[in-house]
Order: structure tokens, then sequence, then C-alpha cells
């Protein structure tokens, strides 16, 4: 049985990782960093799009009857999407950022650089697959390379938003730290948590949220990320239905 802190071991890492970026980040501020900060949001950007299209992919390892992930998908950003807007997530996300801003007396993009940056280090595989090892083994491995990764956006997100970025670890704390309890919970369900069918959707269905934010940080478009939050739980539901439906 594994003790607390040997579940949550990587989101306390993550935490710390984001915390110094955006420390570093504040003091850079202004610096060196001011004259290279558009190249290095757009290096970001184009990342995130890589990964993003990279965890889209999962969605062609999903089959529910005669439905494929794609389909499965588009069924649950839809819902999720009229879910999001319906219970105003995008703008409560933005009240919460203005809560902390006003309490905190941050100045600027504080709001801004709380929900892109809590958005980023909260969608993807790493975040899943990352802080369901490290509950059901103590593997905190996948959590220490997002933690590297966190720590080095938080650098270039601070210099460009503020202390907000900050603020980020938050949620991430919240929501890696409660997935990594409930971990030892689905062990049975999850045998193999990278190829179970509902954590791919989840991955695929995020890959496609995340490269919405990709194509925000550039500027390509406006894309309303946080609204499509619901169908991250949404998705493994309708591939149940579908999967039982066939």
């Amino acid at each position: 049985m594994l003790d607390f802190w040997t579940k949550t071991s990587g989101t306390w890492i993550n935490i710390l990782a984001i915390a110094f970026g955006t420390f570093l980040g504040l003091i850079l501020r202004g610096r060196f960093l001011s004259q290279v900060l558009p190249i290095l949001k757009q290096a970001i950007g184009l990342i995130i799009i890589f990964v993003s299209i990279n965890m889209a992919n999962n969605l062609l390892r999903v089959k529910a009857g005669v439905l494929d992930g794609v389909i499965l998908s588009l069924i649950s950003l839809i819902i999720g999407g009229i879910v999001g807007e319906l219970g105003q997530i995008e703008k409560r996300l933005e009240l919460v950022g203005d809560w902390l801003k006003a309490k905190f007396k941050g100045k600027g993009k504080f709001t801004e650089g709380f929900v892109a940056s809590s958005l980023l280090f909260c969608i993807g595989p790493m975040a899943i697959i990352g802080s369901l090892n490290n509950g059901l083994r103590g593997d905190d491995n996948l959590l220490v390379l997002k933690s590297a990764l966190d720590g080095f956006i938080s650098i270039v997100f601070a210099s460009t938003y503020g202390i907000g970025v900050g603020f980020s670890a938050l949620p991430v704390g919240l929501y890696q730290g409660i997935l990594s309890l409930l971990a030892g919970n689905l062990a049975q369900s999850l045998p193999e948590p990278t190829n179970a069918p509902s954590v791919l959707i989840i991955t695929g269905v995020g890959g496609l949220m995340l490269l919405g934010l990709g194509l925000n940080l550039l500027e390509l478009a406006k894309v309303r990320v946080a609204s499509f939050l619901p169908a991250l739980a949404i998705a493994p539901l309708v591939y149940w239905i579908a999967d039982n439906l066939k």
C-alpha cells in the first residue's frame, strides 16, 4: 500500500517547477527575455501544436461498435462544448482569475496568464497517465518530465502575463493530486492505463483542445478552449455507451 507522499510525489514536484519557473520569468522580465519573448512564444506554440496532433492521433486507436474515435470525439466535443457554454466555464475561470488578481493585487494580464497556463498544464497525456502511474505504482518519472517542461513554459509565460501563471499551480495540484489518489481505486478497471480505450479517448480529445490552445498562442485563432473542458469527462461516457450498443 503506497502512502500519500509516494502517490503524489510527482504533483508536488510539478507545483514547485511552476512556482520556480514563474519566479525566474518575473526576474528576467524586461531584460534579455523581452527581446526574445515573441520567438519563444512561437516556439512553444509550435511544440504545443505538434504534441497536440500526436495526442489526437490516439483517436485512431479507439473504436466502439461502428463508430471510430474521430466520430466519438466529435460527439464528445459537441456535447461538452454545449455544456461548457451553458455553464459559462470560460467566464467562471476568468472570474477565478480576477478574484485571485484582486486578492493578491495582481497586475496586467494576470487572469489571462492564469487561465492559459492552467489549461495548458492540466490538459494532456502526461498529466493523466503520469498521475495514474504515480498513484498506482509510485512511479513519478513522467510527471517529473512534465514538471521540467511546465517549468520552462512558466518562465516564458510569466514574462508575458505576470504572476498569474504561478497561481496555475493550484488547479494543477488539485487535478493531478486527486487523480493520483483515486488511481488506487482504478487499478482493477484500468490494469494498463496507457492502452485503456477510456484513457486513449480522453487523451485524443485533450489533444484537440490543446491544438486550440496552440492556435491561440500563435494568435491564429481564438478558440474557447475552457468551454470544451466537460468533453474530457463526457468522452469516456460516450465511448462506453457506443461500445455497449454494438
